[in-house]
């Protein structure tokens, strides 16, 4: 090799991390993609919207958001991982990305903590324990009597087999011995159309989706599956109240490809912060029952950790597996004592 062919190399070799720094100083030069997972008009989605047009103010570029939807969010899971770590592709991730490693180990991520680079919390929503008005349960320990005192178990819906509200039912199974017959359906739209019908006793609701039935009185709340009691509903008993332990939420959070530079995730982790801490844009999302998340990449890779834990060992405790099945259509609830025909 000639000398001057060598000191070429070696200055080229020397100016990459220049070169690279200098990239990172200047991002973002162009708009930033957000994927999700969720089709448009869910909740996921305007929220995920709401994000992005407020992360956009902080970063001075667009951030436009892109849905990918299918294989219960996989599918925008695996492009965010396989894109450039450069800071221009992002995930608005979800409660999947802890479930779907041991429910279906054939998808991309299958160690989300390892493919990819936690940025911060968006947001938490927990699960309103919602019955029709016919059911003879007054609160969570009596919903728990009546389906130990029901042949074979009490019907209990859930938006899908491995969603956050079916893990729910075996863990309260697990916590309290209570026997139910799962019914996946494929939403929650249409289980709670079952449930307002009275072909459904039972469902896991977010509190967006149940707010509407309570307000009108198609169905009844007795428990939230939040840690504590939630500010929209203070009245409204957390189900640990009666089964300590027994809580989960969905939840989404904001991450990137792994390997994206340091300062790109940390300028990143502020803007999500200055948006969560908006006293304006707090108010507008917690009306709508979602809880501000905190904190940057490490409080999100801790939660991210606890519940591949839990959600994992459910799984492979409790035998659950993805198996498409004609669904069977539930018996009706059964009336209250003096319940009008």
């Amino acid at each position: 090799m000639s000398g001057i062919r060598r000191r070429t190399l070696m200055a080229a070799a020397l100016g990459a991390p220049a070169a690279a720094r200098a990239q990172e100083a200047a991002w973002p030069a162009r708009p930033v993609t957000l994927v999700t997972g969720y089709p448009a008009g869910a909740l996921t989605d305007t929220a995920t919207r709401a994000a992005a047009e407020r992360i956009a103010r902080e970063l001075g570029q667009p951030v436009v958001v892109e849905n990918r939807t299918g294989a219960a969010a996989a599918i925008a899971a695996a492009h965010v991982v396989r894109a450039r770590a450069d800071g221009y592709t992002l995930l608005m991730g979800a409660a999947s990305l802890a479930i779907a490693p041991a429910l279906q180990p054939q998808l991309v991520p299958q160690d989300p903590l390892r493919e990819l680079a936690p940025i911060a919390h968006f947001y938490d929503t927990p699960f309103i324990l919602v019955l029709h008005p016919d059911v003879p349960a007054a609160d969570f320990a009596g919903f728990l009597d009546l389906a130990r005192r029901t042949p074979g178990g009490l019907t209990f819906g859930s938006s899908g087999i491995g969603a956050v509200n079916h893990l729910m039912i075996e863990m309260i199974h697990r916590a309290s011995g209570a026997p139910f017959v799962h019914v996946p359906y494929r939403g929650a739209a249409p289980a709670l159309v079952d449930l307002t019908a009275g072909r459904l006793p039972a469902f896991l609701a977010t509190v967006s989706d149940a707010a509407p039935l309570l307000a009108d009185r198609r169905a009844r709340a007795i428990a939230v599956t939040a840690r504590e009691r939630i500010a929209l509903m203070p009245d409204l008993p957390a189900m640990q109240e009666t089964l300590p332990g027994v809580q989960a939420s969905f939840w989404q959070a904001l991450f990137a490809p792994a390997g994206t530079p340091q300062p790109i995730i940390a300028r990143l982790a502020a803007a999500m912060r200055a948006a969560t801490a908006d006293p304006a844009f707090r108010a507008q999302w917690e009306a709508r029952g979602l809880v501000m998340g905190q904190g940057g990449p490490e409080e999100l890779r801790a939660l991210l950790a606890a519940d591949l834990a839990t959600w994992g060992a459910l799984i492979r405790e409790a035998g659950i597996r993805v198996e498409y099945m004609p669904r069977r259509r539930p018996p009706p609830c059964r009336p209250r004592p003096g319940a009008a025909a």
